[in-house]
């Protein structure tokens, strides 16, 4: 990956793909960024990031078939594909969605995808693949030490070596959606902050072969992209601007909740996640504020997060026995993109959620971090 200079920002190439404004489309799952959103972000220049999450039981639904991750997640990107031929399209996959997790990444290689991007989890096994070309790879990562770490398992592993080529680094600071990389107590901790943690790893991209940096969580305006790249960031990651898009596969409960979240407490952060991870969500959410109440009925029968037990069969997950605690993320967000009739949605999103006012476009919205308006 190298870059370019323009007056405003820099121009970043990615693989074999230049991106006219450095920007990516954030991973929204499940089901938000799909290939409709995906490609309107393309077809202004960034890069659009598909999700993974939930993308079978979607497909299934869809098609009125059992599909495989595999066979959805290829049939996602020749969606996106035809919607924007020249654009930009990544691939994100989520370490804690573990059954899924290799053969999305299998599926990526095979559609010749333009990058995968790896979170939710400091990142797994690559799968061995006879590639016919390189794949690269960008790692979502929270500070200096996660940093390394994936440097090291590069190297360790050698999966450059395999056909995998590490082209970025994704810098997530604690105002993002859904799940974070810090615990409840880091969050508002000014050195865990995204301006706080970036010229560390900055320092660590550089020395390792300059390997851009994407900083992202939350960046909102034209003038936050000027004043994070000033600090060395080579590109941005957005993504909660763009949920409440007309190109967005959120549902309009979803979009109405984003809109009518009018103040910074409308947005929180809970342990009520599976992950054992903290989560940002929208306070309003139908199955958190049952969640709340302590009235939802324990239901947990899609499987997407389920770890391995002793015997080495995916069947542990804490929200099936533990109504408590936890809520289920995938049937809450499947519900909150229309995929799981009768059960509540969940809504997740970043810390300046509350900021959007109204259902727009994804050009409005490029057209203005672009500074064009």
């Amino acid at each position: 990956m190298r870059t370019t200079q323009n007056k405003d920002w820099t121009k970043l190439i990615i693989g074999n793909s230049e991106l006219t404004f450095p920007f990516f489309l954030g991973p929204m799952g499940a089901g938000i960024s799909l290939s409709r959103l995906v490609a309107a972000v393309a077809n202004e220049g960034g890069a659009g990031t598909l999700t993974t999450v939930g993308i079978r039981e979607i497909w299934s639904q869809k098609l009125k078939r059992k599909v495989s991750t595999y066979e959805a997640v290829l049939l996602e990107v020749e969606t996106a594909r035809k919607l924007s031929p020249a654009g930009v399209i990544g691939l994100n996959v989520m370490v804690a969605v573990a059954r899924d997790y290799e053969d999305s990444i299998r599926a990526g290689v095979e559609a010749n995808i333009d990058f995968i991007s790896v979170g939710a989890g400091l990142i797994g096994n690559l799968p061995i693949i006879d590639h016919p070309h390189r794949t690269f790879i960008a790692v979502i990562v929270s500070s200096a030490r996660t940093a390394n770490i994936v440097l090291h398992r590069f190297k360790k592993n050698k999966w450059k070596e395999m056909g995998y080529e590490l082209a970025a680094f994704i810098v997530e600071g604690p105002l993002a959606g859904g799940h974070l990389g810090f615990t409840v107590d880091q969050v508002t901790k000014s050195e865990f902050q995204l301006e706080a943690i970036l010229p560390d790893i900055k320092k660590i991209a550089q020395e390792n072969g300059n390997i851009p940096v994407i900083a992202a969580g939350g960046i909102y305006t034209h003038e936050d992209i000027l004043r994070i790249m000033s600090l060395g960031a080579d590109g941005v990651q957005m993504a909660t601007r763009f949920l409440a898009t007309e190109e967005s596969d959120a549902s309009l409960e979803y979009k109405l909740a984003i809109v009518n979240a009018t103040k910074p407490e409308d947005i929180i952060v809970s342990t009520c996640s599976p992950c054992g991870l903290p989560f940002r969500v929208v306070l309003s959410s139908p199955m958190y504020q049952a969640h709340l109440s302590a009235t939802r009925p324990l239901r947990c029968d899609k499987g997407y997060l389920l770890r391995k037990d002793a015997e080495g069969n995916f069947t542990i997950c804490p929200a099936k026995t533990d109504n408590h605690n936890f809520v289920c993320l995938c049937n809450g967000l499947l519900a909150s993109i229309g995929y799981n009739s009768g059960e509540e949605g969940i809504y997740t999103a970043g810390a300046n959620a509350w900021r959007v006012t109204e259902i727009t476009t994804v050009k409005k919205i490029m057209d203005e971090l672009k500074g064009h308006t």
